[in-house]
């Protein structure tokens, strides 16, 4: 049984690395197409410009302050205000019920 897994698995593998292959492949050639050129353009120029930073690229000071905004509302909505950590997993706390005894005798 494990040797009939285990063949088939093997047969299944050059399936595989056609899909990848197939997937990958117009990812490395070089754009032909000037839109598709444009495109690669503006990720690259978006990604040097964002530079591994969390905030907005080239937004303005009302775009930051309505985002601001968002983002209070949010917390006030959700349970955040002043001093919570809202990117924290929250901690239950569970209290044990209390249970009557139940006397079976009478």
């Amino acid at each position: 049984m494990l040797s009939s897994r285990l063949a088939a698995g093997i047969k299944e593998v050059p399936k595989v690395l056609k899909r990848n292959v197939g997937i990958l492949a117009p990812a490395l050639q070089k754009a032909s197409d000037p839109i598709q050129q444009l495109f690669v353009d503006k990720v690259r120029e978006y990604r040097s410009k964002s530079a591994g930073s969390n905030k907005l690229v080239d937004a303005s000071p009302e775009i930051l302050k309505e985002l601001e905004a968002e983002l209070e509302k949010a917390a006030k909505q959700y349970g955040g205000g002043p001093g919570v950590n809202m990117t924290e997993f929250p901690k239950f706390q569970f209290e044990e019920p209390k249970v009557d005894p139940i006397n079976l005798q009478k």
